[in-house]
This record gives structure tokens, sequence and C-alpha cells, in this order.
């Protein structure tokens, strides 16, 4: 209840300069939308990758995160999980085969449909990019207090569950 509070205080009202139903001011929504901190870590994680040596992007690293999840998925399945349209997971899975990364297996029951898979040298680097992620995502929330990581998951998916009603 407590935390439901907090999370009504931060949603409710607005104050002059704001913009109608949010606590944003004109100016700040954009930022707010582009995701500046997500740029800023996924940025991060992409230095540590490349200081790490590993010829990995971001975009490549969560398709093979989502199979590391669940191995032998459908393209589209990963579009799902990844909030990506087909072109750009066929891209990014058409260049994770090129680097001996993932396999497509055609669906014994729809042949029509791939299935992809991990291949020994992709199931290698989840351990180190794991670590890496875990590592950025520690800097990044150094200072903030646990309560406050705490409701700001809350309203993140209160937002998205507003939008994918």
């Amino acid at each position: 209840m407590i935390v439901n509070s907090k999370i009504r205080l931060i949603l409710i009202g607005c104050t002059n300069n704001c913009m109608p139903n949010n606590q944003f001011r004109k100016g700040e929504l954009y930022s707010f939308i582009t995701g500046k901190a997500s740029t800023a870590i996924a940025r991060r994680l992409q230095k540590k990758f490349n200081d790490a040596g590993l010829n990995l992007t971001i975009e490549q690293w969560s398709v093979l995160y989502h199979l590391w999840k669940k191995d032998g998925i459908s393209q589209q399945e990963l579009c799902n999980a990844s909030f990506r349209d087909k072109p750009s997971i066929t891209r990014l899975v058409d260049n994770l085969e090129k680097q001996n990364l993932v396999r497509r297996v055609p669906s014994e029951r729809d042949r029509r449909i791939n299935l992809i898979f991990l291949t020994k040298q992709a199931q290698k680097l989840q351990e180190e990019t794991m670590h890496l992620a875990e590592e950025t995502l520690n800097e990044a929330l150094e200072t903030v207090p646990p309560e406050k990581i705490e409701v700001c998951k809350q309203v993140l998916q209160i937002v998205y569950d507003n939008l994918n009603k």
C-alpha cells in the first residue's frame, strides 16, 4: 500500500508549466521518451564489450539474451520478446549466423518457420557478457537507493501496461 501511495504521489497532479496529465515540464518529455538513461547504459555496455574484444553489438547481444533464456524459438518469438520488427530481427539473425553464434533450423511442424538456436560459441559468451551487463547496471544504479529503484520499476511497468491494453 505504501508503494502504491508513492506511485500515486508521483503520478497525481500537475504544477504550472506542466503538460496536461503528467509532471514533466515542457521540454522534459522528449528526453524521457528518447530514453537518455537507456542510451547511456547501452553506450557504456557497448564500450565494455569493445574493451573486452567482443565483436558484438548491443542489438545482437539482446537477441542472444532472449535465446539464452529460451533457445530454439522462432524469429517471430524473437520479434515479440525484443520488441523489434521482422526485418530488424532477420538482419540481426543473419549477422549472428555469419559470426557462427546462431543457426537457423526449419521447424519440423511448419517448414516455413525457422527456429533459432545458439551455437556453442554463443553459449560461451553468456557468462562474460552477462557479467559485463550486470557490472554496467551496478555502475548506473550506484547512488540510487533501492526503494527508488523499486518505485521506478513499478511506474515503468504501469506505463507499459497502460500503453499495451
